[in-house]
């Protein structure tokens, strides 16, 4: 392996961070932090969804940072905004997650937007999560890519109920995550 790239297991070793971090394909990414916009909306998101989660008692809402380990052996490790992992899943949460969770939401931003609707979007369908999420606060909208549904991808915004796969039952206005 080169000096530059590191194994899952060495990017273990680094010093536990609030600061997110990925590991795509063995290379250490460290963006910036979130703007407040950014934070602001994955606070009020996870809110309104451990809420549901919880009365409904289907698994667990986590935040970021929390390391995702979609593939070990090409040290690809990403760290999305939102996950959830339904009961059924739950033996994928040790220390971290290791395998695919139920769904991933990635807050869109002007530094991560394409690489999030693009090659993100990718991994997490083809290490199969169940269903991604891509929210806008520009557009003030929702993108819903539910994978294993075989379905096309949805838009929802305004007064419109976002209708998740993963999440039945879920009465969530996608306009009221920006409120």
């Amino acid at each position: 392996m080169s000096e530059d790239r590191v194994s899952v297991y060495e990017y273990f070793q680094y010093p536990e961070s609030t600061r997110r971090m990925e590991l795509v394909w063995g290379v250490v990414r460290e963006p910036p932090a979130p703007r407040w916009g950014h934070q602001a909306v994955v606070t009020h998101l996870t809110a309104l969804l451990d809420r549901h989660v919880r009365v409904n008692g289907v698994g667990r809402i986590c935040v970021s940072p929390i390391d995702v380990v979609l593939d070990e052996r090409k040290a690809l490790v990403v760290q999305p905004d939102i996950v959830f992992v339904s009961n059924e899943r739950m033996a994928i949460v040790r220390s971290r997650i290791f395998g695919a969770p139920d769904l991933t939401i990635e807050v869109l931003s002007f530094g991560t937007a394409f690489r999030d609707r693009t090659e993100k979007l990718t991994w997490y369908r083809d290490y199969g999560v169940r269903e991604g999420w891509l929210v806008d606060p520009v557009r003030r909208s929702v993108d819903v890519c539910a994978f294993e549904a075989g379905a096309d991808p949805r838009t929802f915004d305004g007064r419109e109920v976002i209708q998740s796969f993963v999440l039945p039952g879920l009465d969530l206005p996608a306009g009221s995550i920006f409120e």
